[in-house]
């Protein structure tokens, strides 16, 4: 019994399993049914999501430009290259053209096309030209990009900014990020078996969008006129750093803006960086003493010993001038006058004063990290704040502040806010103006501001700003030093900002210049550091070829000056405005009255540095000069200086790169020349 039972359970268990496959395969057979006939749709986008993503492709950035149109930031187009090993057809021939288009090496090349991975991203971008030379090449893939360059190189770049992933980052790349960074168009890219983006496969829904551009104030002549002549008086007095700005004091315009700090030279700190500035505050605080009508400009105020005690402190002079008015005071810079002087002026006066002037707050210049330095309320002031404030101390100001504040003593009284763009456009050219200049108030008076003035021209032509007098415009300025402070928030030993703010021509004012100079070695003055650092700044500025100045109303004011004198009188005046506006248009810049420049045939001399030898013969000649040159090589130095009027036949010594003991051979070959033209024709 017990056997064919036992056969017959083994063939029922048989049974029961072919049922449960046959059962298990209909279940199957069902769903696999379901999936392709009903879910099949479904199942297909599910797929194609998982090799298939949307993504973005990015626009080009806006240009920034100067305010002739010169680029100053740009974005051009890159290339990345990927290569898939297992795409490549030949590869040593895939190899070769890596190593002939984009420049790796052989030992490079082998490896990167016998890898085993699928894709080998080349670390670096490369041009566009290498999309022609290796499109068609199987395997080698190749993703656009955009990548910000300055055709100028560091020209202005801290005003500028930078870009960091695809963001404006400091300056007017972050201030106008929205508008410079235009519109991403829109792909479908298609992804491997592990979800990555395969290089260079995708197709097109949306084309990118360029940005706009940004318009600024600034000229590319005077910031270059600013960056070299910092960096020349850094290397010449030591200094560790610096700002030379500047703007129109009608419209409040920056023309320039250039600040080294710590070693960098796309440094923002003309206004990031508040110092305390020492002497060039003064003339505020005459400005008040002036408008309430406490005191006149010839007041006098008795100095004594040049030695003053202010609540157990002792302040000086650096040399004694005994009883002066105050005009006297501001020129040779009286500490003791001034603070004598400010006594008339209540706390909530004297501060609401340099409040007016725009100090203590920031002025609205639109970029990030603006500081709107330190101007205390007389609440919090000690028994030694007033004193301290009357010659510039217990105050911070930024550079950019300064330089408007002298702006308002420059357009007759007022405060202006600064303006740095001058223009946005969009993607197709439509021009879009910055707002108008904006008076921010009246500070003083007219006559307030022509008072101080011609303290100020006084200050330069016979205090200490004599070192940024010009021979031809009249200068208005004043001189400043201040003891610096060190990381521990005191005074460092032997350490001063030497600073020098001024505005020519003195009797319509068309630039305002603001030099300071970090801790300068040996001589810390600023009238001996900064001012002449000024006087060659607006020497290189008339001597440029198309400098942002109205041409005729510098040539009608030298021409009065030069009338005064005696020389040429009334009846010269239209042949030398003639010639003056000529020179103008042919690039020779606003001439520079010399002693000798006198006649109706006063030419100016052109610049001639930078051309070779033949090149300056010739032009100086056909102005009618005679040439005396010295040394060798392309012309580097002049004298006179270009801009300088001269008679017929006065003589330009030209200086070549290298000059050693005596004259020598020009580098072209011709002999050194003293030589002149008879025929004095138009120039060239």
């Amino acid at each position: 019994m017990s056997g064919p039972w036992i056969a017959t359970s083994a063939f029922d268990r048989a049974r029961i399993v072919l049922g449960l496959f046959v059962l298990a395969f209909l279940v199957l057979t069902a769903r696999a049914a379901e999936i392709q006939i009903h879910s099949s749709a479904s199942w297909r986008g599910e797929a194609d999501r998982q090799h298939r993503g949307l993504g973005t492709l990015p626009a080009p950035r806006g240009q920034i430009l100067a305010r002739d149109g010169l680029p100053l930031a740009q974005s051009h187009e890159v290339f990345r290259i990927a290569v898939a090993p297992h795409e490549l057809r030949d590869r040593e021939v895939a190899a070769e053209r890596l190593v002939e288009v984009l420049g790796v090496s052989p030992a490079e090349a082998r490896r990167i096309t016998e890898s085993e991975r699928r894709w080998v991203m080349l670390p670096q971008p490369y041009a566009p030209r290498v999309r022609e030379e290796l499109r068609g090449i199987a395997g080698i893939h190749m993703e656009r990009e955009y990548r910000r360059f300055h055709p100028q190189g560091a020209l202005a770049l801290g005003v500028l900014g930078g870009v960091v992933d695809a963001q404006g980052a400091g300056g007017v790349e972050e201030a106008f990020d929205p508008h410079l960074q235009g519109t991403p168009g829109s792909r479908v890219i298609a992804r491997d078996s592990g979800g990555r983006p395969l290089p260079g496969e995708g197709w097109l829904i949306r084309a990118p969008e360029a940005g706009g551009d940004v318009v600024l104030t600034l000229d590319r002549d005077l910031q270059e006129i600013a960056e070299e002549a910092l960096l020349d008086a850094m290397r010449t007095s030591g200094a560790r750093g610096g700002s030379l700005l500047v703007s129109d004091p009608w419209t409040g315009e920056l023309l320039a803006m250039a600040s080294v700090q710590d070693g960098q030279v796309g440094s923002i700190a003309g206004f990031t960086s508040p110092y305390e500035p020492g002497s060039t505050l003064k003339p505020f605080t005459l400005a008040g003493l002036l408008e309430l009508g406490r005191a006149s400009m010839q007041d006098t105020v008795h100095t004594g010993d040049g030695r003053l005690r202010v609540a157990g402190r002792t302040i000086t002079d650096v040399s004694s001038v005994g009883s002066v008015t105050l005009s006297q005071a501001l020129r040779v810079s009286s500490n003791v006058g001034i603070v004598l002087a400010a006594e008339a002026l209540a706390p909530a006066e004297q501060y609401e004063v340099l409040r007016d002037f725009g100090f203590g707050v920031a002025t609205g210049l639109g970029l990030p990290g603006e500081a709107s330095g330190t101007l205390r309320h007389p609440r919090q002031w000690s028994r030694q704040s007033a004193a301290s404030l009357a010659m510039g101390y217990e105050v911070a100001v930024t550079p950019l502040q300064m330089l408007m504040a002298y702006g308002a003593l420059a357009n007759g009284g007022l405060l202006m806010e600064p303006r740095i763009i001058r223009e946005t456009r969009d993607q197709v050219g439509r021009v879009t103006p910055a707002d108008p200049p904006r008076v921010i108030r009246r500070v003083i008076s007219e006559e307030t501001a022509r008072t101080l003035n011609q303290a100020l021209v006084e200050a330069v032509s016979e205090g200490t700003g004599g070192q940024a007098r010009l021979a031809t415009f009249t200068v208005a300025g004043k001189s400043g030093t201040s003891r610096a402070m060190g990381d521990d928030a005191r005074y460092e030993q032997g350490a001063y900002f030497a600073s020098f703010v001024g505005f020519f021509p003195a009797e319509r004012p068309q630039l305002v210049i603001l030099v300071k100079l970090d801790r300068p070695q040996g001589s810390f003055f600023g009238g001996a550091t900064a001012a002449p650092v000024t006087r060659a700044t607006m020497e290189a500025i008339l001597a440029a070829r198309q400098p942002p100045l109205d041409r005729q109303a510098l040539a009608m004011i030298a021409r009065r000056g030069y009338a005064m004198e005696g020389r040429p009188g009334d009846r010269g005046v239209p042949a030398l405005l003639a010639s003056w506006q000529a020179a103008a248009l042919e690039g020779g810049g606003i001439p520079r009255l010399s002693a000798e420049g006198e006649g109706l045939d006063a030419r100016v001399v052109p610049d001639v540095r930078g051309l070779p030898a033949r090149v300056v013969l010739r032009h100086l000649h056909a102005r009618g000069f005679e040439v005396a040159w010295h040394g060798s090589g392309r012309a580097a130095r002049m004298d006179p200086v270009p801009g300088t009027v001269l008679p017929p036949g006065g003589i330009v010594h030209v200086y070549g790169e290298h000059v050693p003991g005596g004259p020598a051979t020009p580098s072209d070959g011709s002999p050194t020349q003293t030589a002149r033209v008879a025929t004095l024709g138009g120039a060239p």
